[in-house]
């Protein structure tokens, strides 16, 4: 059963944010090789669409929102405010949630999941007026992408989320970096620890196609982290990137790429994000042979204005598009290995 609230209409191409092509926007001239996609403020993570030129973007600040970048031309619009957005309330799957979003969204996480092609479920962490998985209908056409709010799953108490992803037989799990672990929700059922994440260090968080494997953003290890799923024993390895972990998403050729930062020490990258203080500080991305466990270095970027400290990658095209948080302004451009 639906309740539907009409919010308002879609303000898409309400902000249009210009890009780092063709005539270059004041400020957004690329870094020597390093190219830009202007705009989305502290652009923490993006969810790709398939077979589609579009990419969500979650915009990481207070009041933040959802955008929607064109791989075309590098250019941004927003996608969903709380305030305007539409809602369909599924009350039966999302019985326990208390209602649509209205204000403050400060979303993080990004997951899409693909139903048909044209429809899809784009889950999302937020961390403003709750702490909870927000979701979304997401459908694709002829024009820019619309989404409609249509329930969340309230985190339990004292349990910060950070990144999530579908999983194949219903529901979501998602990491806790406070706690230290992965906890998974169903509907019906609500959340619970996923067996084996106990004190694994989780931030980033992807999992295999077939639902076997997650594949974990060790921070504090500095690694990539294999967990089985459904099996016991219970099966785990890792292997070291030489930085901290923040995000992991799928690549090209079935590699993973994970993407973070290293400094000189821990209160380094808390100085940088805090005081901009970021002598030291260099953004990293390296792809993942999930199969062989190895890794090798794609990108190492010194932290800066424009790209103060990196947090996500996905390949689009020739190029590797790098997030930040620390509210640097711009998406980084790297040229594909």
């Amino acid at each position: 059963m639906r309740t539907r609230t009409m919010l308002g209409m879609l303000v898409a191409g309400a902000l249009v944010l210009l890009g780092a092509s063709g005539p270059l926007a004041q400020g957004c001239d690329p870094d020597g090789e390093v190219e830009f996609l202007c705009g989305p403020v502290s652009p923490e993570d993006f969810a790709p669409i398939p077979d589609s030129p579009w990419v969500v973007v979650a915009s990481m600040v207070d009041g933040g929102d959802l955008y929607l970048a064109d791989t075309r031309d590098n250019t941004a619009t927003s996608l969903f405010l709380p305030a305007t957005g539409e809602s369909d309330h599924d009350t039966e799957t999302y019985a326990d949630c208390p209602g649509p979003l209205t204000s403050d969204f400060r979303p993080h996480g990004l997951y899409l999941r693909d139903s048909d092609g044209i429809n899809h479920t784009l889950l999302v962490v937020g961390h403003g007026a709750r702490e909870s998985i927000e979701v979304f209908d997401l459908r694709t056409g002829d024009g820019p992408p619309t989404v409609t709010w249509v329930g969340c799953a309230v985190a339990p108490e004292g349990i910060g989320l950070n990144s999530v992803v579908a999983l194949p037989e219903g529901g979501f799990a998602s990491t806790s970096p406070a706690a230290g672990n992965i906890w998974q929700w169903q509907p019906g059922a609500g959340w619970s620890l996923v067996p084996g994440s106990e004190d694994i260090g989780p931030n980033g968080l992807e999992i295999s196609r077939d639902g076997q494997w997650f594949y974990v953003g060790g921070y504090g290890e500095q690694s990539l982290i294999r967990l089985s799923r459904g099996r016991m024993p219970i099966q785990k390895e890792g292997v070291e990137v030489g930085f901290h972990i923040d995000n992991v998403r799928w690549g090209v050729n079935e590699n993973l790429l994970a993407a973070g930062h290293i400094g000189p020490t821990r209160e380094s990258i808390r100085e940088c994000i805090r005081d901009g203080a970021c002598d030291g500080v260099s953004s990293r991305v390296a792809e993942v042979n999930p199969r062989e466990m190895t890794a090798r270095e794609v990108v190492n970027y010194p932290s800066n204005d424009l790209l103060i400290l990196g947090t996500v990658a996905i390949q689009v095209g020739d190029e590797i598009w790098v997030g930040q948080v620390a509210e640097g302004d711009r998406i980084g451009r790297f040229p594909a290995p």
